[in-house]
């Protein structure tokens, strides 16, 4: 993982050039929020799932930094005062924190539409029709029914507004739209590279499912026992909050008990791909296991 997420972070940086034009600033506050930090866990799963369909390595960077762009946009946007209101993102001051809050909402709004721009090349695909799929597809996760409509329900259980987000079905759904949806772009998008069978891309799917809601439910188990250092952001946010979380709900015996479930569940449903698929298999594992 870490030597992919070197590669990304240098591809990300060719993509986001540095200029002395007026405008560098907010390229310099999008370079800022995208190329220190992270796990690049969306990048490492967009080329993994390209390996298994033999895709080009140019083409699956491409989209690997379009998803890290957007992902980082979503940090910088939720990190804002009217949303998260943090001070403190992989171990750095957040981004309106460096900057200002309306460089931040630039940054963001750059690096979501720089993102579809990136999928919109043709080094990304010969096939136009692939590169509108994968468009569609991010379009479609990142959008009203995906990541933001996620993070809208989110606010509003936070803010009272909505009651009955406090059983383990409601807060299941609120995170896979929330975070589950681009890491299911992120496993897809190799076998829409690949032009792979609906087969295959379905079996990627239902792994992306299982291997996101472990993904979430780590997360809250990490905001309650985790520090701030090591995190590198703020801990305990969501019980200062009052949040309902899986752990909250769950407890934290069952909440880790699950995460567990979910991972070795995610495993199985890489059988078709027998040995191809073993990094995706130690993902699964990883993300429950993970300390930051």
């Amino acid at each position: 993982m870490a030597a992919e997420a070197e590669a990304v972070n240098e591809h990300l940086s060719r993509l986001m050039a540095t200029t002395q034009d007026p405008e560098g600033r907010v390229v310099e506050a999008m370079r800022y929020a995208s190329l220190e930090g992270g796990k690049r866990l969306r990048p490492f799963l967009v080329l993994q799932s390209s390996r298994l369909f033999s895709v080009g390595r140019s083409c699956a960077l491409n989209v690997a930094a379009a998803i890290e762009m957007v992902h980082c946009y979503s940090l910088v946007h939720d990190d804002l005062p009217a949303m998260d209101d943090d001070d403190l993102r992989r171990g750095r001051p957040t981004t309106h924190r460096k900057y200002d809050e309306a460089t931040a909402i630039l940054a963001g709004d750059a690096l979501l539409t720089k993102a579809f721009e990136v999928l919109a090349l043709t080094g990304t695909h010969a096939d136009p029709a692939v590169r509108c799929d994968l468009v569609m597809e991010l379009a479609t996760a990142s959008g009203a029914r995906g990541m933001v409509g996620g993070q809208m329900v989110d606010l509003m259980a936070e803010r009272g507004l909505m009651e009955d987000v406090v059983d383990v079905a409601a807060i299941t759904r609120m995170h896979q739209m929330k975070t589950g949806r681009l890491i299911s772009f992120s496993c897809i998008a190799g076998a829409v590279l690949g032009k792979a069978p609906k087969s295959l891309r379905h079996a990627l799917s239902n792994y992306a499912h299982d291997l996101g809601l472990a993904f979430q439910i780590a997360d809250d188990l990490l905001d309650v026992e985790g520090d701030s250092a090591t995190l590198g952001k703020t801990a305990g946010k969501d019980e200062a909050a009052g949040k309902s979380t899986f752990v909250s709900l769950l407890g934290l015996d069952r909440a880790r008990e699950q995460a567990h479930i979910l991972a070795e569940q995610a495993v199985r449903h890489l059988d078709v791909f027998d040995e191809k698929a073993d990094l995706m298999r130690d993902v699964a594992r990883f993300v429950v296991e993970r300390k930051s």
